[in-house]
């Protein structure tokens, strides 16, 4: 069954799914409502909340790992998808079913239209009802977007705040500064509560220690994991991202839970978050993904390939970027002389073209060519003398990536 067919088969998912970004509503109030008239599922389980722009779904793994590792029953949504809708609602490291994902969609739908819930409103209601259900011990909710107004800012028990690197997305929504971004994604803190953060630029951290005094809440600033822990999740950005983890889960001792270092080495090691920085195959040649989507992640994807060798020749980069991401921003921390950049249409998405990108940015002339599919490029290539080493790379879109996923194009 494909994604869509699935979301069409799940009633008010399929109805509200024209407001994910068009005509977006941001706002808690409607999702409170629904949480309320729902009965306020998972209203006494404790939640670890991740906020920022880059690395929550990679501190979510890892911190899920670890949680998985010692049998505490958590339930972990996170969001976009990679492949299927279920990915979002977790019991550890297990996705809700079909099955239960539709019959909960269909008993849900008469709150939902009620309250005009958006696609990703409805997943956390879902979730939620879920884990209740389940009767799980412990939350990760992973924000969808921004904080402040994020669907899952409504569940009140969030007393571990953890936050990855903050820097510009969704500016439409958040605002076009580095502080009007942090303001927004800053309130998910609560009073009393552990904020585990990692470096941040001067704006951001001014911003989040004034909020954390504001509510009484205790901020600790971690650095990177010591090198000499291995981690299941590469690249150099993880090691900040593994351990904001570790502080998450050293915090969970002040509400009930003791893990001893051995367990939170050994579940770091065994974190797994595909499609960031992973090396797949396309008929048997070696293909890196990686969803970088904004400025940020594509600072931090350039940063690691600072890290490997062989790149006289240059990099070949497929890039698929949606027409709301800052483009200008992406190509400039990721294409460098030398380089060459295939760009494709993201499946299902309003997507730049080589004619936009050079009409903004006509110094790539000579660095940018244009396909209609990741396939024709890696086909192209595939006749050349021989495969580029270091390998081509896919970025720009996870819906991209995901794409390439669920069709069975690239492999493990």
């Amino acid at each position: 069954m494909s994604d869509e067919t699935f979301i069409a088969q799940s009633n008010f998912i399929s109805e509200s799914k024209s407001k994910e970004y068009k005509d977006m509503n941001l706002g808690i109030d409607r999702m409170s409502l629904a949480i309320n008239a729902m009965g306020d599922p998972c209203k006494k389980k404790p939640a670890i909340h991740i906020a920022g722009t880059n690395g929550k779904g990679s501190i979510g793994a890892f911190i899920n790992s670890v949680l998985s590792l010692v049998n505490i029953k958590t339930g972990v949504t996170t969001s976009p998808h990679l492949v299927d809708w279920v990915e979002r609602i977790c019991i550890n490291k297990t996705p809700i079913s079909k099955e239960e994902f539709k019959s909960l969609s269909l008993s849900l739908s008469p709150i939902a239209k009620k309250y005009s819930l958006t696609p990703f409103e409805c997943v956390i209601a879902i979730a939620l009802k879920y884990f209740t259900l389940r009767e799980v011990e412990l939350l990760i909710l992973e924000v969808g977007l921004g904080g402040r107004l994020d669907a899952t800012t409504a569940h009140q028990y969030r007393p571990i705040i953890a936050f990855g690197a903050i820097g510009l997305d969704h500016c439409e929504y958040l605002g076009s500064s580095l502080e009007k971004v942090a303001i927004e994604k800053a309130a998910v803190i609560t009073t009393n509560s552990t904020v585990i953060t990692a470096t941040q630029d001067n704006i951001v951290k001014r911003v989040l220690e004034e909020t954390a005094k504001r509510k009484q809440a205790v901020i600790h600033w971690v650095d990177p994991i010591p090198s000499d822990w291995e981690l299941g999740l590469s690249g150099v950005i993880q090691k900040e991202n593994a351990a904001v983890a570790k502080g998450v889960i050293e915090s969970l001792k002040n509400i009930g839970w003791n893990i001893s270092e051995g367990q939170l080495r050994e579940g770091l090691s065994l974190a797994k978050w595909p499609g960031r920085l992973q090396t797949t195959k396309w008929e048997g040649m070696p293909i890196v993904v990686d969803g970088a989507h904004n400025p940020n992640a594509a600072k931090q994807l350039s940063i690691e390939r600072d890290t490997w060798t062989n790149q006289k020749s240059g990099i070949i980069w497929i890039l698929g970027i949606q027409k709301r991401k800052d483009m200008i921003g992406i190509l400039y921390k990721l294409v460098r002389e030398k380089d060459l950049a295939w760009i494709v249409p993201v499946p299902g998405q309003q997507s730049w073209s080589k004619d936009q990108i050079l009409s903004i940015c006509p110094e790539y002339k000579d660095q940018i060519k244009e396909a209609f599919s990741v396939e024709e490029v890696l086909s192209t290539l595939k006749k050349q003398h021989r495969w580029p080493s270091p390998p081509p790379i896919i970025s720009g879109s996870l819906y991209l990536i995901g794409d390439l996923f669920q069709r069975k194009i690239l492999t493990s």
